[in-house]
């Protein structure tokens, strides 16, 4: 799972890299605001954001990064007035709180618990009137199962993550295909069209001349 870690004081923001990636997570960190600010659509599993940061601070871009997906979980982390910061961060929609300073191996634990209970709460999705099982692969309406090929249900999940936001043909085929497809763009059209065939109230809508889009 991929973790954006947001800090601008590097001895802090090595080591806590150092400790992520030895509890096997996939970590890419920043050293200040509008750094970070440039990769929120990236989409990461968890953002973890000092709120003190140069550029722009971490209410700022919890902001925006809550636009986009108001289900990607945040941490935040602070040096400040603890119960202020706890009140403003979870009042903006943060999961977790961290007052500085802090044992590098509690937020490992923090980690691994905050992602635990949202794999769980991820692994069955409504999208409209369906249900999309992760855990089983499948998509079910009024209790009748609809089985998934693997591009059909990399397709859902790629859409239930970049809900509302238009995806281009190559935008998907990299997503889905991988950057190493070499074939036609016609595969995401005749993909999504059986998709669309078994699934036919999904809100997935075409956007002429550019791509596709699941509307929530």
């Amino acid at each position: 799972m991929k973790i954006y870690l947001v800090e601008d004081e590097h001895s802090l923001r090595q080591l806590l890299v150092t400790y992520l990636l030895e509890a096997g997570y996939d970590v890419v960190s920043f050293s200040d605001g509008r750094e970070a600010e440039k990769s929120i659509n990236d989409q990461p599993d968890l953002w973890i954001l000092d709120i003190m940061l140069p550029g722009l601070d971490g209410f700022s871009l919890i902001k925006s990064i809550k636009a986009i997906n108001p289900n990607l979980p945040v941490i935040f982390m602070s040096a400040r007035s603890e119960e202020l910061d706890r009140v403003i961060g979870l009042e903006m929609g943060c999961d977790d709180y961290l007052p500085k300073p802090f044992l590098p191996r509690e937020l490992v634990l923090r980690v691994k618990k905050l992602l635990s209970l949202v794999n769980r709460q991820i692994s069955n999705q409504t999208i409209g009137q369906y249900v999309f099982d992760k855990a089983c692969r499948v998509l079910r309406h009024d209790e009748v199962e609809i089985e998934l090929s693997v591009k059909e249900f990399d397709l859902i999940d790629l859409f239930i993550k970049k809900q509302n936001q238009a995806l281009s043909r190559n935008d998907i085929l990299d997503a889905v295909w991988g950057d190493n497809y070499f074939g036609s763009e016609r595969v995401v059209d005749d993909t999504l069209r059986r998709l669309r065939k078994k699934a036919p109230l999904m809100n997935l809508e075409a956007v002429y001349g550019y791509g596709y889009i699941l509307k929530g």
